[in-house]
């Protein structure tokens, strides 16, 4: 049976405390909002965000202004991202590596940046909400939500946090790995990113996996 398609009308005008409400209520505490970024690039890490507010129903006042981190400006994402490290009660980021992703592919890639995300934060989450993915290694309950960073507060910090931490790391990369212009496009494909990976042929960060890097097995080998 075909899956039902999510009804995008029906998305909050910003993101919100209804899932982590419900959980609160049940008796639920330390809910960790996940969500990743860089799963679509060509080069660098995918990064993954874990995130748990408190159980404080002014939050959507306290971080008003954070949305899907794809919604939000560079500088936007910065001094969110300085409001929620400030607000949660904890809060971490993860990366999975290039080769990683090469080795892994990039959905169990993004679940190690999850799980390394969730290893180093300070309180171990009662209940996961995740962006539109399932983290079967956690072991802990989880609830998978399309459009989550959307619709959760909680999903939405750990997004912006993914993001911020990633373009940083990603600034650091272009000076080591210079002509590829990673500072302004983070590694995905532009234009002028792919203009470089076809002068310069790909870096030590680039997914060669990913096409148009990988346009053949046969390629790959020889990358």
């Amino acid at each position: 049976m075909p899956r039902k398609k999510f009804d995008l009308s029906t998305l909050p005008d910003s993101p919100d405390l209804s899932f982590e409400t419900a959980l609160w209520q049940t008796g639920v505490v330390n809910i960790g909002g996940v969500d990743e970024a860089g799963r679509g690039a060509l080069a660098g890490p995918v990064s993954a965000g874990v995130v748990i507010l408190p159980q404080d129903e002014t939050l959507p006042e306290i971080l008003s202004g954070v949305r899907d981190s794809k919604q939000m400006s560079a500088k936007q994402r910065e001094q969110w991202a300085e409001q929620i490290r400030q607000t949660a009660v904890a809060a971490q980021v993860g990366f999975a590596e290039p080769a990683e992703i090469d080795e892994l592919g990039i959905v169990p890639a993004t679940r190690l940046a999850a799980m390394r995300a969730m290893a180093q934060i300070s309180q171990t989450p009662g209940h996961l909400l995740i962006d539109h993915l399932a983290i079967p290694g956690a072991g802990l309950p989880q609830t998978s939500l399309v459009k989550g960073d959307c619709r959760s507060l909680s999903i939405a910090a750990a997004s912006v946090l993914a993001k911020v931490a990633r373009d940083a790391l990603m600034v650091e990369l272009d000076a080591q790995y210079p002509g590829f212009g990673f500072a302004g496009h983070k590694g995905y494909g532009t234009r002028k990113h792919l203009a470089a990976i076809e002068q310069l042929g790909p870096s030590p960060i680039h997914r060669m996996s990913f096409a148009p890097i990988r346009k053949d097995p046969e390629q790959l080998e020889l990358l």
